[in-house]
């Protein structure tokens, strides 16, 4: 090996060994290729929308506990070893992802790009309908996109969050957004 690889190779390592860290309770999933962390309060339906996330084909990285760290400005969520791999379901008990539904349905590691928080349906609280008052989360010094996400009997809480996915995707590689579409449009009509 030559030495500057070497070199690089420990360069690397140690910045991710003495990178920032922290612990946040929640479910990390990887979700059409984007991190998104789930959070909320406890029993609000985190690891059941993971669960269900997971049947579709996508990949578990954490639940309950999700270690962060900050390398270079970006965020990169894992499992502590004791609980990887496996997902708690209220009433059910442990799961093992990975004897169950493969070993491809679970992840080591991932970059955390999209916070999605569930909360308790309020129908005096506003909601972002249109997609464009853009919030953010700050962790360990670094803002991801914090969705907020009302949930309810009936509400396919897996759709949306694959929807929402889809649309963080789209958004970052996309020169306009919906909502810009839909102005322009009316312009059109209007003349």
């Amino acid at each position: 090996m030559k030495s500057t690889r070497f070199v690089s190779r420990i360069t690397n390592y140690l910045d991710s060994e003495l990178a920032p860290e922290t612990r946040i309770h929640g479910v990390l999933v990887d979700v059409y290729g984007i991190g998104i962390l789930i959070t909320g309060e406890s029993g609000i339906g985190k690891s059941e929308a993971a669960l269900e996330l997971i049947k579709r084909g996508h990949r578990l990285i954490a639940d309950d506990a999700v270690d962060i760290k900050e390398i270079d400005g970006i965020l990169y969520g894992n499992c502590p070893y004791i609980t990887r791999g496996m997902l708690e379901v209220r009433g059910m008990g442990i799961i093992d992802v990975a004897a169950i539904y493969g070993t491809s349905s679970v992840v080591t590691n991932k970059k955390i790009s999209l916070l999605i928080s569930l909360v308790i349906w309020d129908d005096k609280q506003e909601f972002d309908r249109l997609g464009v008052d853009k919030e953010y989360a700050e962790i360990l010094g670094v803002y991801v996109e914090k969705m907020l996400l009302p949930i309810r009997p009936g509400r396919n809480i897996a759709v949306i969050i694959e929807a929402a996915a889809a649309n963080f995707r789209y958004n970052a590689t996309s020169n306009s957004t919906p909502v810009e579409t839909i102005e322009k449009r009316i312009s059109e009509m209007n003349y």
